[in-house]
């Protein structure tokens, strides 16, 4: 999800698509678009379910929301951070007290100042219970923002004030090192607040109310067609933007894709935009053109642990040792990606020796735990099981999907069904717990551990969907949050994930790495470590 769902298409009509597109590539003009100047040609594999920047889960949205909304701070292409609409950040001794100081020059696209008030608004919002925010959990560092989320304190008590229409003072419940870095992601960005307050549906379509203050504007958005973005006149650094036009097809087929990319209609595919095909990562080994590099990120399975069947401990764990991870890799990925052992990658910043949880591919430890799920449940044959595995509808979702079946079916004796659904109806079914094993992707909102274990502090929380929740878990992730020292702290959050993946509510597959091909003279489409693409940094040679 989040940020942090990844996908990857599936075949569909190419002429369907083509006609729905209706652009050419590189700084060509594209009749659509009706533009002068440079134009970047992009796809993505479905509609973005929200561009709210405090209600968008998926990577699909963020990455059109890092285009359009500009948060405090930004995160470099070496993962550094640096400053965006704040000018100026002083941080108090005991590191508690954040002082942002905006720009002059920061202006939305409708001519308006950007204040501190239209931060504070927009952080409140999304803790605001109604507003039903899945990453609100996000904003639990600040003071106050988890009592309030909670229905147990007040929107006033909350640690956000805008001191003045330039000033914004932040207060922490502890210190918390990567706060700056939470200040660049997306649900940390704001929103006007004159114009959210007329109109609570600003953000369902582009139009004038849908109003941004990043390097580009909402110019278009046909829904399940395509959307385009217009460098804004109104952003404080525009002669830093180099493209003037992007065109962001949604393209289900990431087969189509790379036709439309190989014929010169794409200029890029790649995450966190349209996933390279795997029927191409070999033709684009061959010619070298394409591009891996490690992202922190991880694919998985979750078990929904209020199932009859998912609720036993043991089953889960047969399920996840019987999984062929390397196989898998070798034989039908093919991205050099590495096999999980977690729920968080080994790119995160502390965890490079990650503890071994279980043995991949253990037949042997998998069979001795079904048999004891089956006692447990009271199930005599293992062909009894019937196992819904839920997938969106993608090519290498199903491929992976297609993969494991026949393993847990020949080597457990299982049965298992792929349910396959539309991105949009998989959201809802996953998130409704209308799921036995759903596959899923998460990608860090910021280079720390928390960003993926945080998901499962409590059950309701949105990104969490297992339905699992620990004691002991969530008094390793306090001590953390309280902790100052750093090998403390780390210790504390190895401790939680051990505790997590000794219950086994989830099964890590690998880790990601990132694929992508761009067209020849196009650069800063090189996704960094959190799988990020800033577009504001994108140049096209003439």
């Amino acid at each position: 999800m989040k940020k942090n769902f990844l996908w990857v298409a599936i075949l569909a009509a190419l002429t369907l698509v083509l006609g729905a597109c209706g652009f050419g590539g590189g700084d060509e003009k594209s009749e659509d678009s009706k533009s002068d100047g440079k134009t970047l040609n992009l796809s993505i594999a479905s509609e973005p379910p929200s561009l709210h920047p405090q209600l968008a889960t998926d990577t699909q949205s963020g990455s059109i929301l890092n285009g359009v909304f500009e948060g405090l701070t930004r995160v470099d292409e070496k993962g550094e951070v640096e400053n965006a609409i704040a000018e100026d950040v002083k941080v108090s001794d005991d590191k508690l007290t954040y002082t942002f100081t905006l720009r002059d020059d920061a202006k939305w696209s409708n001519g308006d100042q950007v204040t501190a008030g239209d931060f504070e608004y927009a952080w409140k919002w999304a803790l605001e219970p109604k507003n039903a925010s899945q990453y609100s959990y996000i904003f639990y560092a600040i003071k106050g923002a988890e009592a309030y989320n909670t229905g147990k304190g007040k929107a006033d008590a909350v640690g956000v004030k805008a001191i003045d229409d330039k000033t914004l003072e932040v207060t922490l419940n502890n210190p918390t090192p990567y706060f700056l870095e939470l200040t660049a992601f997306y649900s940390y960005m704001p929103i006007n607040k004159k114009v959210a307050e007329k109109n609570d549906k600003w953000y369902a379509d582009a139009g004038e109310d849908y109003v941004t203050n990043g390097p580009y504007t909402l110019k278009e958005w046909k829904h399940n067609d395509k959307v385009t973005l217009a460098k804004s006149d109104s952003y404080w650094d525009k002669d830093s933007v180099d493209v003037d036009t992007i065109n962001i097809a949604m393209i289900e087929s990431s087969a189509t894709a790379s036709r439309m990319f190989e014929s010169g209609d794409l200029d890029f595919l790649g995450s966190p935009f349209q996933s390279v095909s795997l029927d191409k990562i070999d033709t684009y080994k061959k010619d070298k053109s394409l591009q891996i590099s490690d992202i922190a990120s991880v694919y998985l399975y979750k078990f929904n642990t209020k199932d009859d069947v998912m609720k036993n401990k043991n089953i889960r764990k047969a399920l996840t040792l019987a999984i062929n991870r390397q196989g898998l890799i070798d034989n039908v990925i093919k991205g050099e990606q590495k096999p999980a052992n977690g729920i968080v990658p080994m790119s995160i910043n502390g965890w490079d020796s990650q503890q071994t949880f279980f043995k991949d591919n253990d037949m042997k430890g998998a069979k001795e735990a079904l048999a004891k799920g089956m006692k447990e449940l009271g199930i005599k044959n293992a062909s009894d099981i019937n196992i819904k595995l839920s997938i969106n509808t993608d090519e290498a979702h199903a491929a992976i999907a297609q993969y494991v079946q026949e393993g847990w079916h020949k080597n457990l004796g299982v049965n298992v069904t792929i349910d396959n659904s539309e991105w949009q109806v998989y959201l809802d079914k996953v998130d409704g717990g209308d799921f036995e094993v759903a596959r899923m992707g998460w990608t860090a909102d910021y280079n720390d551990s928390t960003s993926f274990l945080d998901l499962y502090t409590t059950a309701d929380n949105g990104n969490n969907q297992t339905g699992w929740e620990s004691k002991e878990y969530q008094s390793l992730m306090a001590k953390a949050q309280k902790e100052t020292d750093v090998e403390k702290r780390l210790a504390f959050l190895q401790k939680a994930e051990a505790v997590f993946m000794a219950d086994y509510p989830a099964a890590p597959i690998y880790d990601y790495t990132s694929l992508f091909v761009v067209k020849d003279g196009i650069t800063g489409m090189e996704p960094d470590v959190l799988g990020n693409i800033n577009l504001k940094d994108v140049k096209i040679a003439k």
